[in-house]
């Protein structure tokens, strides 16, 4: 699934991570790119072993979020990548690498830092078996999307785009499973919103947790 989020994070929460960024340490982005990747990446990155403090905050603001557990079923969260582009930089088409350390990367997302009226260019493009699709989203707010998608970042060619990359290794492996989760989740849920616990919640939540039994690794 592909989907979108907004305000993932607070204002006091984007207005510390900016104040931290700006002297921080950035590094160039081919660092972290696979063999192929560095052929089309141009942007820094966060240097490495820095930014813990970040990481928690966002990494926070995901587990917190019901959407994003309920329809990426998170196992863990890893791999974040804080990075920045400046004019002329981009990151042409690629597909993101299946395993990052001991992690599989079956969800990914971008966590949107900039406003987006504060850079021109600089669109996150995730292509489709016959079109594709440019998101350019508001600070704060996340587009989520499978790993296993093509997808580039356009060039800048004004202002500077700041984004917080990240991968997810979920219990669900399959995707078409982790959907049909969260189809049913989401009827129990609105069931139990209009009408409380009923003996269809209650048939819809057995299905659920035995779904899991049978799909969570």
């Amino acid at each position: 699934m592909l989907f979108q989020i907004p305000d993932v994070l607070s204002v006091d929460e984007l207005r510390q991570i900016h104040e931290e960024l700006a002297t921080a340490e950035f590094v160039d982005g081919k660092t972290t790119a696979g063999w192929y990747a560095k052929q089309v990446k141009n942007n820094q990155q966060l240097k490495r072993n820095v930014g813990q403090s970040l990481e928690s905050i966002v990494k926070a603001a995901l587990s917190r979020h019901p959407l994003f557990q309920v329809a990426v079923r998170p196992k863990q969260i890893h791999s974040l990548r804080f990075s920045r582009y400046g004019v002329g930089m981009s990151y042409g088409t690629h597909a993101d690498n299946a395993m990052m350390g001991r992690y599989r990367a079956d969800v990914s997302f971008t966590l949107f830092l900039s406003e987006s009226t504060d850079y021109e260019g600089g669109e996150l493009v995730i292509e489709g078996a016959d079109d594709e699709q440019a998101y350019k989203l508001k600070a704060g707010s996340v587009i989520v999307y499978p790993s296993s998608t093509l997808h580039r970042v356009n060039e800048v060619t004004q202002g500077q785009r700041l984004v917080v990359v990240g991968w997810t290794h979920s219990l669900i492996r399959d995707p078409a499973q982790r959907e049909l989760l969260f189809d049913i989740d989401t009827v129990r849920r609105s069931l139990f919103a209009q009408h409380g616990k009923t003996p269809e919640f209650d048939l819809l939540s057995k299905s659920v947790s035995n779904l899991l039994r049978r799909w969570a690794e």
